[in-house]
């Protein structure tokens, strides 16, 4: 089942040393004590995301020597600073029976939504965004998580996908998405629709 909390770790790396970056995390990866993570490399720009599961809190003493380690390991390659969320799992119209989806693609989709119109976005969605997900053979799993910790606090649907990027994305492009969209810059996210962003990930072998 969907890990109750996860951690979403994004790094931006020179665009010419990606690969060599991908492979000093994966190695960090094998010599680390902490099981489940999965990387991937943005197919939109040069950053790779790490998404893994936490068992709880507790861990997360360990997990911040493990970052420390991480740090010095990729900094030469390093464009920015990491960039962390602790995300907590709301629910799932499309749950995997492991913490983490083990597609060939993750595509994290994000929206910042007001509190005030929380709850009547969770109403919505069930009848909206989940009703088009529940019905998309492309869309292998959807997971809504919400921020825990995050510099950029909100809503985040982890959706994972074997097939062709751009066959996945109709999905998210047909008239009836697209009106959804417009639906929920008029009523729910905070800056309208210039407050929704998507990026989709290939998973690192």
């Amino acid at each position: 089942m969907s890990a109750s909390l996860i951690t979403a770790v994004e790094l931006s790396v020179k665009p010419d040393q990606v690969d060599a970056a991908a492979t000093a995390w994966k190695a960090h990866h094998a010599a680390s004590a902490f099981e489940g993570r999965a990387l991937f490399r943005s197919l939109e720009g040069s950053s790779l995301l790490e998404l893994a599961p936490i068992a709880g809190w507790e861990q997360f003493g360990a997990l911040r020597a493990d970052w420390e380690q991480l740090w010095e390991t990729l900094a030469p390659a390093a464009v920015s600073d990491f960039r962390r969320q602790v995300l907590g799992f709301v629910d799932a119209p499309k749950p995997v029976d492991t913490p983490l989806p083990q597609t060939a693609y993750v595509q994290m989709r994000h929206i910042e939504v007001p509190p005030r119109v929380y709850t009547a976005y969770r109403a919505w969605r069930e009848e909206t965004i989940y009703d088009v997900v529940r019905g998309a053979d492309e869309v292998e799993a959807f997971e809504a998580y919400h921020s825990v910790l995050s510099t950029e606090p909100g809503v985040m649907f982890v959706s994972g996908f074997n097939c062709d990027p751009a066959q996945y994305n109709t999905v998210f492009t047909s008239p009836r998405y697209q009106e959804i969209v417009r639906q929920a810059g008029d009523r729910f996210i905070a800056g309208g629709e210039r407050g929704l962003y998507t990026t989709i990930y290939a998973r690192v072998a």
